[in-house]
C-alpha cells in the first residue's frame, strides 16, 4: 500500500516539476524577446514557480488537527 502510495506522490511531484518548468520555459521564450524586464515581472515568475512547488509539499505533508486555541491578551489594558 505505502509502495504504491510512494508511486503517487512521485507522479504528483513530477507532474507538478513538469508544469514548473513550463511556466519558467513559456516566462523565459517572452522575456528573450525583449530588451528589459521589469522587477516586478522576474518577482511574479518566481512567485508562481515557487506556488507550485510549495502547493505540493502542502498536499503531501500530514494535515495538523489544532485541538485548542487559546486567547492572546490584549496590550491596549
Amino acid at each position: 500500500m505505502t509502495e504504491q502510495q510512494n508511486l503517487t506522490d512521485a507522479a504528483n511531484n513530477d507532474a507538478v516539476i513538469n508544469e514548473a518548468l513550463g511556466v519558467i520555459d513559456g516566462a523565459l521564450a517572452k522575456m528573450m524577446r525583449r530588451d528589459l524586464v521589469s522587477t516586478g515581472e522576474v518577482a511574479d515568475l518566481l512567485l508562481d514557480v515557487r506556488s507550485l512547488l510549495t502547493d505540493v509539499q502542502l498536499e503531501s505533508a500530514a494535515p495538523v488537527e489544532i485541538t485548542e486555541i487559546e486567547p492572546v491578551p490584549s496590550e491596549l489594558g
